[in-house]
């Protein structure tokens, strides 16, 4: 997984220091059960020499007794080797787990492909590479060199052999390298564009039943994956044909390094007994094992390495948000400051300079034909979508920089989309904080979910299911609205927040903003319907991303019916015609 490091991010090169000290311990005792693992060959050479010949028994205990002690300790630091780099990995794991969540959901945010789910399984294959059989061949790499001395030190003939047999190792190692990375890049780009396109699909189910597109969506779902079944066989076929080549290359190394032994002991050219051309010939072998056990398991190297750079190339594009000094918690004015905007990763703007103010307690409506930019202001005012020209502030602060962690308690949201997750209904309404049975109790009364609690099995503490699935959509959104209700916000945006509700609905939600304005808390209702507008102060009318009129909501309301009436609507400076403007009712 090597990098240059000055490519590296931050967070990787910290991660790269926190594995140090582990990798320096495991390698020790790597080292340790490395030198340990040659006593067999000292074992059968002994046995052999001294108690073939001198007929000992109790040599020969003794003898077979040392052996098996060692293969006790071998596994014992094998143990500890293994227990070392787990230990690593949870370190590791520990020190990028939220750094990489959070670069994740923001990639997600900004509609930013870099920041896909596939980083969170690219953390965990880095961790499981460090406790895989090719973390171990990397450890014992060093007793190759070790083995080779030896080697020379029985014949420098031997040697240079055993030696060339580790160079056509390494030809071995780059055609490896050469012939399997392209084809697993592409296997894996593969399976997971078939993993998301299936994911996507799943989360669409009962419109694909209705509809009978299951037999189309699973052939759409196939190319994918026979894309990514042939890469991934044409790469293991590769690399199969290579080990076994490498396989090879070690076993006819030690008959090379025996037969060699045996012609330089009858020229007279090795001295010393016998047994020393077995030690050769088994140290031949035994020096080609790590490279061996690499090839074999390359395709780990290879996975590991391109998610160590998919990592660091998705915490390069999405770097960690700087510290900033704590504000004080919002009371709730509001400032729109001619803010255009546009979807993250796109530069079509969808609002046009936009401004208009708030302050704490006053509720304004937003209403407007479909596709004039609703829903993107209020992304814009809850902070998720950064401005393109101008700013939103709250209490004047930047709400698109301010701490979404500091700020989160402060206010309130209902999307368009109404996103629940699976938890117990007090989880959902506490916003999966901590629970505050009395705040959940209250949000719950003002969303009118008494009704809901009572038929459920546990009450508040029923699962609701992933996205509230156990919920119909009236109670979803109920639901949203007793979590954008939580804590008492000074801040609060809803987006059609009775879309899905029916008369006793609407009623509760009445109710809430009534409350809401009552306590000081800032409103924005985005609408298409009119009966809402009762308890808005102002409605603003937006128009292909463009404010068509803003006022009091009587004059509004006035101008939407006459016109024209001439100036009772209070159109803003920039507005288009009058005939622009769309009445309430088609809003």
């Amino acid at each position: 997984m090597p990098m240059k490091p000055s490519t590296n991010p931050p967070e990787l090169e910290a991660a790269k220091q926190i594995l140090r000290p582990f990798m320096r311990r495991a390698l020790l005792f790597a080292g340790i059960a490395s030198l340990l693992s040659l006593s067999p060959t000292f074992y059968m050479l002994v046995t052999y020499d001294r108690v073939v010949n001198s007929r000992s028994y109790e040599t020969l205990f003794m003898l077979t007794l040392l052996i098996l002690g060692i293969y006790v300790v071998m596994e014992i630091l094998e143990w500890v080797r293994s227990r070392i780099m787990l230990e690593g990995g949870r370190r590791l794991d520990a020190h990028l787990t939220q750094r990489v969540f959070s670069a994740v959901f923001e990639g997600h945010l900004k509609r930013n492909l870099v920041g896909g789910t596939q980083a969170l399984a690219d953390l965990r294959t880095v961790r499981e590479f460090l406790t895989s059989p090719a973390m171990v061949a990397f450890m014992e790499a060093p007793l190759s060199l070790l083995v080779l001395a030896i080697i020379f030190l029985i014949s420098p003939l031997l040697g240079w052999c055993a030696l060339a047999g580790g160079l056509l190792q390494l030809v071995v190692s780059v055609l490896t390298e050469r012939r399997t990375q392209p084809p697993l890049v592409e296997a894996n780009k593969a399976s997971n564009m078939a993993q998301q396109y299936a994911t996507t699909s799943l989360q669409n189910a009962q419109v694909i039943e209705s509809m009978g597109m299951l037999p189309g969506i699973h052939a759409r779902w196939m190319v994918n994956q026979r894309k990514f079944l042939s890469l991934q066989a044409e790469a293991s076929d590769a690399a199969g044909g290579l080990s076994a080549l490498a396989k090879s290359i070690q076993l006819l190394q030690g008959s090379v390094l025996l037969g060699l032994g045996a012609w330089l002991m009858m020229q007279g050219a090795l001295t010393g007994e016998g047994g020393l051309i077995i030690v050769a010939s088994i140290f031949g072998g035994k020096a080609l094992q790590p490279a061996v056990a690499l090839i074999s398991q390359w395709k780990t190297v290879v996975m590991a390495r391109d998610a160590w750079q998919r990592l660091g190339n998705l915490l390069r594009e999405l770097p960690a948000p700087r510290q900033r000094m704590s504000l004080p918690a919002p009371e709730g004015r509001l400032a729109v400051e001619a803010v255009t905007a546009s979807p993250p990763g796109s530069q079509m703007p969808v609002l046009r300079k936009v401004s208009f103010v708030l302050q704490p307690g006053e509720c304004l409506a937003v209403i407007g034909p479909s596709g004039s930019g609703k829903t993107s202001l209020a992304r814009l005012l809850m902070g998720i979508w950064p401005a393109v020209v101008g700013k939103v502030r709250l209490d004047g602060s930047d709400v698109h920089a301010w701490n979404k962690a500091e700020l989160g308690p402060h206010v309130g949201y209902l999307p368009q989309g109404i996103e629940l997750f699976d938890g117990t209904l007090a989880e959902n309404i506490a916003r999966f904080g901590e629970v505050d049975m009395n705040e959940v109790e209250a949000a719950a009364t003002l969303a009118g979910l008494g009704d809901v609690v009572e038929s459920m099995p546990h009450g508040y503490d029923s699962r609701i299911g992933d996205d509230g699935a156990f919920l119909s959509g009236g109670q979803r959104q109920r639901v949203g609205l007793a979590r954008a209700a939580y804590g008492a916000p000074r801040f609060v945006v809803l987006d059609e927040p009775n879309s899905s509700l029916d008369e006793q609905g609407d009623a509760a939600l009445m109710q809430l903003l009534k409350t809401l304005k009552s306590r000081g808390t800032t409103l924005v209702i985005i609408t298409h319907r009119a009966n809402i507008l009762e308890v808005a102060d102002r409605i603003l009318v937006l128009v292909d991303g463009v404010v068509s009129a803003l006022g009091p909501r009587d004059e509004v309301l006035e101008a939407l019916r006459n016109p024209r009436g001439g100036q009772a609507g209070r159109p803003a400076p920039g507005a288009r015609p009058r005939a622009a403007i769309a009445p309430p009712g088609s809003a």
